[in-house]
């Protein structure tokens, strides 16, 4: 009988569990510092400098995480009672507790979400609510990319255009939720800013797919930033000598984004020797890091849990979206070897759709 412990783990849980590297260690240990709350951290400044010019927005800030993100974006767009729209399986409302309608009082209503992502543009206009006092106003729309819940999918250009230009007719702002638009670009071609420019605010992880250990970005307009750095403090987001944090995401910025190829080729990869095993997994289908698997509910209503743990037993690490999916996520810290050999413990273990 084999124990978790007698495999080395190969972790495709998230990206998030990548370790820092040699050169971030070494940046955070001789970051050069300041109180960020008083705007006299020179580290935190050069990170948001170059955030908002990699987005193509005129100003950025600094956050300690993707939801702290999302929640600041959104509380700072909105007022108490009026709605947000956003896609039915979106980060936001599957993922970050509820956040913008308990601490900001903002309807979430959900449109439903096509397989890239993105949702039908035709759709909006219905669901605008009319100037009438009885409801609440729409004021915001809502994108992801790459889309976690839709696996890894990128949203184009041309499709992130058409879904804002009919919002912003409509008279809706657009945020972005971008915690891997660095996936998206890399995998899409064009660059962040490309990707951002239908958007009036965009918010990025750097530690996901860039490696660093904390802290995800805002940008937008010089107002809206303004207005955002209130609300982080709103929050409880105002850090002080932050830029041991800001230190490693610029070695992120500056050394991880070229490689998040290799993370995708590794994702195809285990897509397709999961499909080789019989899981029923188009590998055509993975287009960045994450790879989402259906499985076989016509013997087990909620089967992933079980599968989830089979794989535990043999060192293979793993997330269970919802009970009849399992998501492997590939990352700097993973190599092409270790996708080959968590493949090769499920061939031997002979666990499959069926196990």
């Amino acid at each position: 009988m084999t124990t978790p412990t007698d495999f080395p783990p190969i972790d495709l849980r998230s990206d998030t569990v990548t370790k820092p590297t040699p050169a971030m260690r070494q940046a955070m240990f001789e970051a050069d510092v300041g109180d960020d709350v008083f705007g006299e951290d020179p580290t935190i400044a050069r990170l948001e400098a170059r955030a908002a010019d990699l987005t193509g927005k005129d100003a950025a800030l600094f956050v300690s995480s993707g939801t702290m993100a999302n929640l600041v974006s959104l509380l700072s767009q909105t007022t108490a009672g009026d709605e947000l729209l956003v896609g039915d399986r979106a980060h936001i409302v599957r993922a970050e507790a509820g956040g913008v309608s308990r601490l900001g009082g903002v309807l979430a209503t959900t449109l439903p979400n096509d397989a890239d992502g993105g949702f039908d543009p035709a759709l909006i206009p219905a669901a605008v609510r009319p100037n009438d006092m009885h409801q609440p106003r729409t004021t915001l729309l809502a994108l992801e990319n790459t889309h976690n819940f839709c696996g890894g999918a990128v949203l184009s250009l041309q499709r992130t255009q058409e879904i804002a230009d009919t919002a912003h007719e409509l008279g809706l702002r657009v945020h972005l939720d971008g915690a891997r638009i660095f996936n998206a670009a890399a995998a899409a071609g064009h660059s962040v800013a490309d990707l951002t420019t239908p958007a009036d605010t965009i918010a990025f992880c750097l530690s996901k797919g860039l490696g660093a250990p904390v802290g995800s970005l805002i940008c937008g307009d010089d107002a809206f930033i303004h207005q955002a750095r209130r609300t982080r403090k709103l929050v409880g987001g105002g850090m002080r000598q932050a830029g041991i944090l800001a230190a490693a995401g610029l070695i992120a910025l500056d050394e991880m984004v070229n490689r998040l190829a290799d993370d995708h080729a590794n994702a195809r990869q285990l897509a397709r020797g999961l499909a080789e095993l019989g899981f029923q997994i188009n590998p055509e289908h993975v287009e960045t890091n994450i790879v989402i698997v259906q499985l076989d509910t016509s013997h087990d209503p909620a089967p992933s849990p079980t599968l989830q743990a089979q794989l535990r037993e043999i060192g293979v690490l793993v997330t269970t979206p919802d009970r009849t999916k399992i998501r492997l996520v590939t990352h700097a810290d993973l190599s092409a070897d270790d996708c080959a050999e968590a493949l090769q413990r499920m061939a031997a273990a002979e666990i499959g759709p069926s196990a």
